[in-house]
């Protein structure tokens, strides 16, 4: 079931972070201020959106899998949550400095720092998930 519900996870993931994402949010999702935080907090609900709807469609289809409610919620908080705080930026900037990597950062290193950040957030929620 961990893995129905990792993969279920990271296809919302991708939808949200890639076709549902404006450009507009991909800009300034790391902004301070006001404007910053308000394209944030749409992305990461975006996330919430297509997570939730990836878990109903999975729970709906898959005759081996169910969620419980409780738990998805908090899945799926811990999903925004996580992302939006990832997504701010700031927090890939200073692992990248702590791990000497700014480098790399410089040459892209940091979008799969980010990406990586995010997966392992959807593995705790699917772990979450498929202990309930």
């Amino acid at each position: 079931m961990f893995a129905s519900l990792f993969v279920l996870l990271y296809v919302g993931h991708l939808l949200a972070d890639y076709p549902f994402q404006t450009d507009h949010q991909a800009a300034h999702k790391a902004d301070c201020g006001r404007a910053g935080w308000s394209a944030n907090l749409r992305h990461a609900g975006t996330h919430i959106a297509t997570c939730g709807a990836a878990l109903a469609a999975g729970a709906g289809l898959l005759a081996d899998l169910t969620v419980s409610l409780p738990a998805a919620a908090l899945a799926l908080v811990w999903i925004g949550a996580t992302h939006a705080f990832i997504d701010r930026r700031w927090p890939v900037a200073a692992w990248m400095r702590l791990a000497r990597q700014q480098g790399w950062a410089q040459h892209g290193g940091a979008a799969h720092v980010d990406q990586t950040a995010h997966i392992l957030a959807l593995v705790l929620a699917a772990l979450l998930l498929a202990a309930a």
